[in-house]
């Protein structure tokens, strides 16, 4: 049963409902999932780092990548885990943590659209305008768009929060497996229309702008490749682009079904899985998309196991 208090500075986790058989097992899951994130993305940047043939626009811009999804299954899977090992009534967080949580949740979907976008960009001049990419896609030019993607949706998250944050709350529960925006504006007795209206608002121009640069963004490259007869051309387009768009496709389809679950009350369950599937699949898949495609850097992974095979086998 929901607890009502004014304004609150403790308020609770609902989290998920699981059972005495399946806490292990889930929480097993989880931890799992974290790792895989952690050792993949980590895994990845240290690649980009240590290999200088890697220090190129394009793996610069993965690094963004990786860091975000670093940040994005932080801030919420430690805590899911220590969760799920607790009883719901001591599932707690104070409310200026669970502020910084909703920020940090918000910023980091938001971050991961500006920066696909910006990738998208890098395609694009890689791909129709060849010769002149070391021009256009200069150090310069590279910290610019980074700080842009960066940016942005600090301010469009930054808004997003203040308008929450100035709502007084009645309600302690957070109906949601961690803080989001919208579980904390619910906590709020007062008229939250303006809440409303921006959050569509600012969902619907980052969507319109990032759906909108994808579509742009391939037409004109599907087009190159169209009236190119360069088969090497071609290969590499098709390579570079399929990569990135699946990636695009992953956290668009997890993103948009989580943000319809939050307006269907009846599928509370399926939302909350659906949040951490939100932050797990997209963390867990993109460094091994990228990698996979990267010939670079399957070729370092090979040479780096090939090194290593050859030790053992000097040693015995």
């Amino acid at each position: 049963m929901e607890n009502y208090s004014y304004n609150s500075f403790i308020l609770q986790l609902e989290g998920f409902s699981v059972t005495k058989d399946s806490m292990y097992p889930v929480f097993c899951l989880f931890f799992i999932s974290y790792i895989l994130i952690m050792v993949l993305n980590l895994g990845l940047l240290v690649i980009i780092f240590v290999d200088k043939n890697l220090h190129q626009p394009m793996y610069l811009l993965l690094c963004n990548l990786s860091v975000s999804d670093i940040i994005g299954s932080t801030h919420i899977l430690p805590r899911l885990l220590a969760d799920i090992l607790r009883p719901p009534s001591e599932r707690l967080i104070s409310y200026y943590e669970c502020v910084v949580q909703a920020f940090t949740t918000q910023f980091f979907s938001s971050t991961s659209h500006t920066l696909l976008m910006i990738m998208a960009f890098d395609r694009y001049v890689a791909i129709c305008n060849p010769l002149h990419y070391a021009v256009i896609m200069t150090n310069k030019m590279l910290i610019k768009l980074t700080v842009s993607a960066w940016g942005v949706a600090f301010v469009f998250v930054w808004i997003l929060l203040g308008l929450t944050i100035r709502l007084n709350r009645c309600r302690t529960l957070i109906m949601n497996p961690y803080c989001d925006n919208a579980s904390l504006f619910k906590l709020s007795c007062e008229d939250i229309f303006i809440n409303n209206v921006y959050g569509l608002i600012s969902t619907v121009v980052l969507l319109t702008f990032s759906i909108g640069s994808m579509v742009l963004t391939y037409a004109k490259i599907t087009v190159v490749c169209l009236t190119s007869k360069n088969k090497s051309l071609n290969s590499k387009a098709l390579k570079t682009c399929s990569t990135h768009l699946v990636v695009y496709l992953i956290m668009l389809i997890t993103g948009f079904t989580l943000v319809v679950l939050h307006r269907l009350p009846q599928y509370l369950d399926s939302r909350k899985l659906s949040a951490i599937l939100f932050v797990i699949i997209p963390g867990i898949l993109n460094p091994i998309i990228y990698g996979v495609q990267s010939k670079e850097i399957r070729k370092l992974l090979f040479e780096i196991f090939q090194s290593k095979l050859c030790l053992k086998l000097c040693k015995r």
